[in-house]
């Protein structure tokens, strides 16, 4: 069979995140911070689904031929496989409808998140429904040929480590670039694990069900060094919501990738509580450049809300400065737009930020995934239902307190206020721009050959006395603080 695998990169999609449903990319305004910020979001070319690479190494194992197609419907294929996110889901239907309007009528198969929780957004086309983890047509793919246009539940892959290893030579991988992560390339993602063992309510992840499944260290790394040979891959992105959750895994996980040919990034997404100083050290000393944390608020009661475990502040900016002294990146998240949020609220989400100052922030808006708890408690103050918003930085709720356009105004604030700001420059320029830290050493080489030279007296100021030359040690403080403590969320 001819197997055409149909993507889009309009709108700038993320497929593989917020738990398939996917995310867009920040706007940014017509002002120069946000053009800037703006530029910064749309270097990267993110790589395609995860579950696309599966599904061509489990096409191409079965005995067909697969074709990535981006933006087009090539005629005379066999089955058409669409993975939607909530923003290009009016794209995809389109795409769809032409893939039908052939003649044989070829077989549509729909997977992924969109699929599985809004199967009434496929009503009126002749499409087949897989209810359950795509890969699993790696066992059912002829139930589902033969099973015509309906939903089909398949179910979850009980071993991971039964799939074939990833397959991205269709996806054109050598173009995949994730720049906030790494400054090795090409990018791939990859997975440890699936699943999140929290209850979030409003995290699109869980909305599947709350439990994980792990892989074996060794699959993990062999997949690892098969993509670097075969893609030239130099750098990984783990796309497990909880890395770290079984320590032994890790660290074995940690020295197998240090046993590698040759060197390589990856980066990490969890949660702070899961990684302490020793492991944080063996990834370190592994490859990991970045780990991706989910901060969401300073309100811890507005986080017990909504089920989710607060971290205290001390430990989170603990936390970012030990992976800072690692030579780590943090990637820091946070939430803005909850419906009674008041501009108040925002402003110390953003001041919060800029205290804790991590690597990156990102300030997503509040956004509703259908088959969450919060999709369902919140229906009522959902204002727009037009899932091509749904991008996580579109606002799409009805405030209390505030406009849509307030709300807007108050989310390009919170990025131009956190990145333009010298506390930021000075302690994550070295990280961001590595080469930086080639450069200065280089100069402070320099600089020491050139003053340990023997003056015109025969003395040298390399073994001068000195006086004044210790640090202080004492710490700066950053601005939204009082003190040396935690910013003091006002009152509303």
């Amino acid at each position: 069979m001819h197997v055409v695998l149909w993507d889009t990169r309009r709108r700038s999609v993320a497929k593989d995140f917020a738990g398939g449903f996917g995310v867009g990319q920040f706007h940014g305004t017509n002002r120069f911070s946000g053009r800037v910020i703006r530029h910064f979001f749309r270097r990267d070319r993110r790589p395609a689904a995860l579950s696309f690479a599966y599904l061509a190494a489990i096409f191409r194992r079965l005995g067909h031929r697969v074709e990535y197609c981006l933006d087009r419907v090539p005629p005379r294929a066999d089955v058409y496989v669409f993975n939607p996110a909530l923003a290009t889901l009016d794209l995809e239907r389109r795409a769809m409808a032409a893939a039908l309007d052939q003649t044989p009528q070829p077989v549509v198969l729909v997977v992924g998140a969109v699929a599985r929780w809004l199967p009434a957004a496929l009503a009126g086309l002749p499409v087949t429904i897989v209810d359950g983890e795509a890969e699993q047509l790696n066992w059912k793919l002829d139930e589902l040929l033969a099973a015509g246009p309906r939903r089909v539940s398949v179910g979850q892959v009980a071993d991971l480590d039964a799939l074939p290893h990833p397959n991205w030579e269709p996806l054109g991988p050598r173009q995949f670039r994730i720049g906030f992560d790494f400054w090795r390339f090409p990018s791939a993602y990859i997975e440890q694990s699936r699943g999140c063992t929290l209850k979030c309510d409003y995290c699109p992840y869980i909305a599947g069900g709350v439990g994980i499944r792990f892989r074996e260290p060794a699959a993990v790394v062999d997949e690892m060094r098969q993509g670097m040979k075969r893609f030239g891959f130099r750098s990984f992105k783990f796309r497990d919501p909880l890395f770290g959750l079984d320590r032994r895994r890790t660290l074995e996980l940690a020295e197998r990738i240090g046993r590698l040919d040759q060197p390589v990034q990856f980066s990490i997404e969890s949660r702070i509580d899961l990684l302490h100083g020793e492991t944080l050290a063996a990834l370190a000393r592994a490859g990991l450049t970045s780990v991706t944390v989910g901060i969401e608020r300073p309100d811890a009661d507005l986080l017990r809300s909504h089920g989710r475990v607060p971290i205290a502040d001390d430990r989170q900016r603990e936390f970012i400065e030990l992976c800072r002294g690692l030579g780590i990146r943090t990637v820091a998240g946070f939430m803005l737009g909850f419906p009674d949020d008041t501009r108040q609220r925002i402003h110390d989400v953003s001041r919060y930020a800029r205290w804790l100052n991590p690597t990156f922030a990102n300030f997503n808006l509040v956004t509703p995934y259908p088959g969450s708890q919060f999709y369902a408690q919140i229906r009522d103050q959902i204002a727009d239902f037009d899932f091509s918003r749904y991008d996580v930085y579109t606002p799409v709720l009805k405030y209390a307190h505030l406009s849509t356009a307030d709300v807007s105004r108050l989310h390009a604030r919170a990025f131009a206020k956190f990145y333009f700001r010298r506390e930021w420059l000075r302690a994550n320029a070295i990280l961001v721009w590595p080469r930086l830290r080639w450069l200065t050493s280089s100069f402070a080489a320099a600089h020491v050959s050139r003053c340990a030279r023997p003056s015109s007296g025969g003395a040298s100021l390399a073994t001068a006395p000195t006086r004044g030359t210790t640090f202080s040690g004492r710490s700066r403080r950053v601005p939204g603080t009082r003190g040396r403590g935690s910013p003091r969320p006002s009152q509303s």
